[in-house]
């Protein structure tokens, strides 16, 4: 399993949320370069960015500044947040960015997945984010009457081979993640799952690698120093 830190950008700034909620956002960090320069020190291959104006506003609002971190950072970049047009795509693909996270639209307008999956392959990744087991999206505001595994095999069957899943109730909380909704999805699908939302510790590390995922995105934990992130990229394959 890989640990995968995490960078949110809203207004140019490092930082976190609870629940998704915007009225909760803090800080985190100074600065976002020297942020990502931490952890690849710390020897992490992997870096998730989300650009959470761009969730909100439906477009992309930090694209300038996450693409000139991916390309100076040295990790392997995904982006997610904001993405909702074949445009955008190819923007990030073509400046630094390593793969694409499409969460809303895979809900909204599927044809968009269909369509970028065909012309990018597995430089896709669909997001989903649930609550209480139900999709949301636009920034988590909006509801659905999809139920998070329904989504999964819907977009496995149109070719995606990576899934982010992030318990809305357990993120920025360090109140574990969701390990039975994870089982769940991955007994539901052969594609690739990362964990998020949750993770607080190496304790919760060893509990997602006994779910043989690929990889665990770890923000709060590392800001708030319960997750050491050396410790836990050395427990893991990086």
């Amino acid at each position: 399993m890989y640990i995968i830190p995490a960078i949110d950008i809203k207004d140019g700034n490092c930082v976190r949320l609870q629940k998704g909620d915007y009225n909760t956002v803090k800080k985190v960090a100074e600065n976002p370069y020297i942020t990502a320069k931490s952890f690849k020190d710390a020897g992490a291959r992997y870096l998730h960015m989300v650009d959470l104006d761009g969730a909100k506003d439906g477009k992309m609002q930090n694209a300038e500044l996450i693409c000139d971190i991916a390309k100076s950072c040295g990790m392997l970049v995904d982006v997610g947040g904001g993405i909702r047009d074949i445009k955008s795509i190819e923007y990030y693909l073509n400046n630094g960015v390593n793969q694409v996270v499409l969460g809303s639209v895979a809900v909204k307008n599927p044809q968009i997945v269909i369509d970028a999956v065909r012309n990018f392959g597995d430089k896709i990744i669909v997001g989903i984010d649930a609550m209480d087991g139900m999709v949301k999206s636009e920034g988590w505001i909006d509801g659905s009457d999809i139920y998070y595994t329904e989504l999964a095999k819907r977009m496995e069957d149109v070719g995606v081979e990576k899934f982010i899943f992030t318990d809305i109730n357990r993120d920025g909380m360090l109140t574990g993640p969701n390990l039975v909704q994870l089982e769940v999805l991955s007994n539901s699908v052969s594609a690739d799952i990362v964990a998020s939302g949750g993770i607080s510790d190496l304790t919760d590390i060893k509990d997602l690698m006994s779910l043989n995922i690929f990889g665990a995105i770890c923000g709060k934990s590392i800001y708030e120093g319960t997750l050491n992130l050396p410790k836990a990229i050395k427990l893991t394959r990086g």
